[in-house]
C-alpha cells in the first residue's frame, strides 16, 4: 500500500471512529437529561436493588409490581414522604428510574462493543487505545457510583447524599468531556494564528471551570437549594446574604448549607462568565477574524445563555422544563469548551504522517 493509500485508510478509520464517538456523546447527553428528570420527579429511589443484568427486565405481572412496591415501602422516603402511594403513582416514578438505568446500560454497550470491534479489526491507532480503555473503565466506575449514590438514600435519609449526587453527575460529565476531547483530536483543524501564548490556558481554564460549576450545580440539586431563594440578583434580600457560615466546621457550609451552596453556585457562575468575556475580548483584539477568535465569541455567547437559563430556572422556582434546559445547556457549554480547548492542541498526527516526519528528521 502506498503512503497516500495508507493515509486515506487512516482518515477513513478516523471518520468511522468519530461517528461512533459522536453517537455515544449524544447517548450520554440523553442519559444525563433523563437522570435530571429522574431527580426532579423524585424517582431515583424507586428501585431499591442493584441488578446490573436482571434489572434490564421490568416487572411483568401484577405480583411483580406489588413486590417492587413492597420493597419501596421499606425505605424512609416512602415512610416519611410518600406513605400511602398507590401502585399507579409508584409506576410513574419507577419507570423514570428504570429508563435511566436502562439507558446507562445501553451507553455501556454502545461504547464497549464497537470499541472491541474497532480494536480487533486494527482500526484503532495505538495512541488512542489507552484513552479509550480509560473511558470504558470510567464508565464501569460510573455504574458503581450510581448505585453508591442510590444506596445513600435507602436507610437513614429520604433522599440521596448531595456529595454522591454531585460526584455522579460530574463523573458523567468527565466521561462526556473525555469522549469529545478524543473525538476532536481526530478532526482536521485550520492553521489560523493563535491569539496569544495564553489563549490555550484560558480555554483550558474555562473548560475546567465549567466542570466545577456542574459539580456545584449537583450540590444545589442534591440539597434542593434552588427552591430556597428564588430572587435575582438579590438573594434573601441582599447581594451577599446573611448566615452564609452558620455551620461548624466552616467548610461544611460549602457542601451542606443550602444558602451557601446556592450563593457559591451563583458567584462561580459570575466568575466563569467574566473569564469567558476576558478570553473573548483578548482573542478579538489579537486575532480578530480567525477561527479561534470566532470560537471564543460562540463560547461566551453559550456561557451567557446558560447563565440566563439558570436565572430563569431560579426565578420560576425550578420547574422541570427550565431545570432540564439548564442542565442540557450545561452539557452544551461543556462540549463547546472542551472542543475549543482541543482546537489549540491540534489534531493527533496520523501514524503514517508521524513516521514520515521521524524519517525526515532522523529521530
Amino acid at each position: 500500500m502506498t503512503t497516500s493509500q495508507s493515509l486515506r485508510a487512516q482518515n477513513g478509520n478516523r471518520i468511522a471512529i468519530r461517528i461512533w464517538l459522536g453517537i455515544v456523546t449524544l447517548a450520554i447527553f440523553a442519559l444525563v437529561i433523563v437522570g435530571g428528570a429522574t431527580r426532579l420527579t423524585d424517582s431515583g429511589l424507586s428501585i431499591t436493588e442493584w441488578k446490573p443484568i436482571h434489572g434490564v427486565i421490568p416487572p411483568l405481572s401484577q405480583a411483580e409490581w406489588e413486590e417492587e412496591l413492597e420493597l419501596y415501602r421499606q425505605i424512609p422516603e416512602y415512610q416519611q414522604i410518600n406513605k400511602g402511594m398507590s401502585l399507579s403513582e409508584f409506576k410513574y416514578i419507577y419507570w423514570w428510574e428504570w429508563a435511566h438505568r436502562l439507558l446507562a446500560r445501553g451507553v455501556g454497550v454502545l461504547f464497549g462493543i464497537p470499541l472491541l470491534l474497532f480494536w480487533v479489526s486494527g482500526r484503532i491507532e495505538p495512541r488512542l487505545r489507552l484513552p479509550l480503555v480509560g473511558i470504558l473503565a470510567l464508565g464501569g466506575l460510573q455504574g458503581f457510583i450510581g448505585w453508591w449514590m442510590v444506596s445513600s438514600g435507602l436507610v437513614d435519609r429520604v433522599d440521596v447524599s448531595q456529595y454522591r449526587l454531585a460526584t455522579h453527575l460530574t463523573l458523567a460529565c468527565v466521561i462526556f468531556a473525555a469522549i469529545i476531547w478524543v473525538s476532536r483530536g481526530l478532526a482536521q483543524y485550520s492553521n489560523d494564528t493563535v491569539p496569544s501564548a495564553t489563549s490555550s490556558r484560558y480555554a483550558g481554564l474555562i473548560a475546567i471551570m465549567v466542570l466545577v460549576q456542574i459539580y456545584l450545580g449537583g450540590l444545589v440539586a442534591g440539597l434542593d437549594a434552588g427552591l430556597a431563594y428564588n430572587t435575582w440578583p438579590m438573594m434573601d434580600g441582599a447581594l451577599v446574604p446573611a448566615n452564609l457560615f452558620s455551620m461548624k466546621p466552616l467548610w461544611a457550609n460549602f457542601f451542606e448549607n443550602a444558602k451557601t451552596v446556592q450563593f457559591t453556585h451563583r458567584m462561580f457562575a459570575y466568575a466563569l462568565w467574566f473569564v469567558a468575556l476576558i478570553h473573548m475580548l483578548a482573542s478579538l483584539s489579537r486575532a480578530s477574524g480567525t477561527t479561534h477568535a470566532r470560537r471564543s465569541v460562540v463560547l461566551f455567547a453559550l456561557v451567557t445563555l446558560q447563565a440566563a437559563a439558570g436565572i430563569a430556572t431560579l426565578v420560576h422556582q425550578v420547574p422541570v422544563s427550565w431545570a432540564l434546559i439548564h442542565q442540557g445547556m450545561a452539557l452544551v457549554v461543556l462540549a463547546f469548551a472542551i472542543a475549543h480547548w482541543r482546537a489549540f492542541k491540534g489534531s493527533y498526527p496520523l501514524p503514517e504522517e508521524q513516521g514520515v516526519a521521524i524519517a525526515a528528521t532522523g529521530r
